[in-house]
């Protein structure tokens, strides 16, 4: 069982112990909230992570589900205690997404469908103001700022040496026509996702309007893989007013699969990175850009 510095990450490998120790017992959430007079939605976030756990609570659990080797309970402690530290990304107000940012930055590899705009991790700044701009109109420009100095710092995942975040991103057609900010910015930003691309932890497909219909229909999605073998997949939904996590195995399968069909659907990488020149060009150029961009309009 390894120990982390990630509080985040902490709370989901805690928690899956604590769940598998309960399962082994044969105890229900429902037992053990009557054993322990709590209520039975706590130990179901205690498990799932979603909730922080204090150290006095993990003994009475280890108590309860018959953990003799105080080592364990040890380890169990000690990771209940880091949960409680905060993450890099809690010195910064206002960032409602940061239990998301601590998976992220743990993860091994990520697998992004994106239909609208560019990814986070892949934006530039140019692009990621306007993004934020955009997106969150009431925010103030201090608030503005705050988030897009967490936007790039999340990128040093990719800057990482020696274990960069593993990335591949399929990105909609639509995302490259989609005028963020100015034609200029969006040059600057197609320009930069070639150079990503050609990164060997980054791989990057787009998915042309003429592949038709497609599992990503529905919207954007994430897969979220780690390297410890102790911590579950997790699928992302990005919502506007909450997110979304799917842990269970059938769920991540589901979403793998959806993935792959996306993946064949969409441009090789060699044949994106083309594309993406090409939209460039068009991008200098005014009338090409009009011309491009009426063809790449999906039929009503």
């Amino acid at each position: 069982m390894g120990i982390t510095d990630n509080p985040t990450i902490s709370r989901r490998r805690l928690g899956a112990e604590l769940r598998r120790l309960r399962e082994v017992s044969g105890m229900t959430t429902q037992q053990v909230a009557a054993r322990l007079l709590i209520s039975q939605p706590k130990i179901s976030l205690l498990e799932n992570g979603r909730r922080l756990i204090k150290p006095r609570d993990v003994r009475d659990l280890c108590g309860l589900y018959g953990v003799r080797d105080q080592r364990r309970v040890d380890d169990f402690v000690q990771m209940a205690r880091e949960s409680g530290q905060p993450g890099w990304w809690n010195a910064y107000d206002d960032i409602p997404y940061g239990a998301y940012i601590g998976l992220e930055a743990e993860a091994a590899a990520i697998r992004f469908y994106e239909p609208l705009v560019v990814p986070g991790l892949l934006q530039t700044p140019a692009y990621a103001r306007a993004v934020i701009a955009g997106t969150i109109p009431h925010a103030t420009a201090e608030q503005a700022g705050t988030r897009l100095q967490v936007r790039m710092r999340r990128q040093d995942r990719l800057r990482a040496p020696g274990n960069p975040l593993r990335l591949w991103a399929v990105l909609d057609e639509s995302a490259l026509w989609r005028v963020v900010g100015s034609r200029e910015v969006m040059r600057e930003q197609l320009d930069h996702l070639t150079h990503l691309s050609a990164q060997p932890h980054i791989t990057l497909q787009v998915l042309p309007h003429d592949a038709g219909a497609h599992p990503g229909v529905s919207g954007q999605f994430s897969l979220l893989e780690f390297a410890d073998s102790t911590d579950v997949s997790v699928v992302y939904l990005e919502r506007f007013t909450s997110d979304l996590y799917l842990e269970k195995r059938s769920d991540v399968g589901r979403y793998s699969d959806m993935y792959a069909h996306l993946q064949a659907q969409a441009l090789s990488p060699d044949g994106t990175r083309q594309f993406i020149k090409e939209a460039i060009r068009a991008y200098a150029d005014p009338e090409s850009w009009q011309d491009a961009r009426a063809l790449s309009l999906p039929s009503p």
